[in-house]
């Protein structure tokens, strides 16, 4: 009987452990920036393999945007704890006092860049689209970066003509309402390639090629939950980053993921994967990357990438740009070297 008594006595204490437990963990709410994506992955990723769990965080939702400035306001006010947005985008909402911090750089290079059907045009340089039809949407990352790359090059939005469009504004090009979209090359290229004809299909101009040499897309969250909830951002940050090196070493392995989490993108699997290995080829890795780990950022990359998009008039006002961003959480998770 007493080591009856024991032996409940210690299931009974089990079982509290484990509520408690259960109920210690952190909800929390993730904002994307649009429709998902392949360099959403390691959300789902984190997710499906138990890092967020072991971590003691619960998912309430991934839920889809309809931009990088939306997904800027909705962490900075408080209605997600976590977002996936543009970071250059981050700088202007910053110099417009949405209080949002960068966690991690996960494009190191900007994948943006302006595109267009070979079969009607050929984009070896900027001046090639003065006088086209460009299809722009006026709330997003890719105006931000239009406006910057046409100051790079010497030239403003009056040497082209502008369309208003809605997102997915991609149709807008395959229907030939427009002559050229600004666009991701590691998310609309993929996408718009299988409808349009496969590989050679898009004449492609990338922005880092022309001047455009800022920081890509990345995970933010807001001044708020550093302040007062820093163990959940680094805790969130690890499983992250073990999840982001799982991405790198196995795409294939990522958009099934993807996939099973959102089933109506079964047809569009091959994409993802197409998605995420124009990631791992053209904008993941650096200098920065190969020194420190994925995701790494510096002052002096902020520095360029501000000053770039106040001298070509896409943000307003300066920043600080030692508020705009934090190394601290990436660190302590001690991200993959590549």
């Amino acid at each position: 009987m007493k080591h009856l008594s024991i032996a409940a006595a210690l299931a009974a204490t089990l079982a509290v452990t484990s509520s408690v437990g259960a109920l210690a963990a952190d909800t929390v709410t993730v904002q994307l920036d649009y429709v998902v994506r392949g360099n959403h992955a390691m959300f789902f990723v984190a997710r499906d393999k138990g890092y967020f769990q072991k971590q003691g965080i619960e998912i309430k939702a991934i839920q889809r945007g309809t931009g990088s400035p939306n997904a800027m306001r909705f962490v900075g006010g408080g209605n997600a704890e976590f977002g996936f947005g543009d970071l250059p985008t981050l700088a202007v909402a910053r110099s417009q006092d949405v209080p949002v911090v960068a966690l991690a750089a996960v494009n190191q290079h900007s994948p943006l860049g302006m595109l267009a059907l070979a079969k009607n045009h050929k984009l070896t340089k900027p001046q090639d689209l003065k006088g086209m039809n460009i299809g722009v949407q006026p709330s997003g990352s890719t105006y931000v970066f239009l406006k910057a790359f046409l100051a790079a090059n010497k030239m403003s939005m009056d040497d082209i003509k502008q369309s208003t469009v809605t997102p997915p504004y991609e149709n807008y090009l395959l229907l030939g309402r427009v002559d050229a979209v600004p666009g991701y090359i590691d998310a609309e290229v993929p996408e718009l390639e299988a409808k349009a004809g496969g590989p050679g299909s898009l004449s492609i101009m990338q922005g880092s090629d022309f001047g455009y040499t800022v920081y890509g897309s990345g995970l933010f969250t807001s001044e708020k939950m550093i302040a007062e909830k820093s163990d959940l951002v680094q805790r969130f940050v690890n499983a992250y980053m073990q999840a982001f090196a799982d991405v790198v070493n196995n795409p294939q392995e990522a958009a099934e993921i993807i996939v099973k989490a959102n089933p109506e993108y079964a047809s569009k699997k091959d994409v993802l994967v197409k998605q995420i290995e124009a990631d791992v080829k053209a904008t993941f890795f650096s200098p920065d990357t190969k020194a420190n780990g994925l995701g790494w950022m510096t002052a002096e990359k902020w520095q360029q990438t501000t000053k770039i998009l106040l001298d070509q008039g896409a943000m307003k006002q300066a920043i600080k740009v030692d508020a705009a961003f934090t190394d601290k959480f990436i660190t302590a998770a001690k991200p993959l070297k590549r």
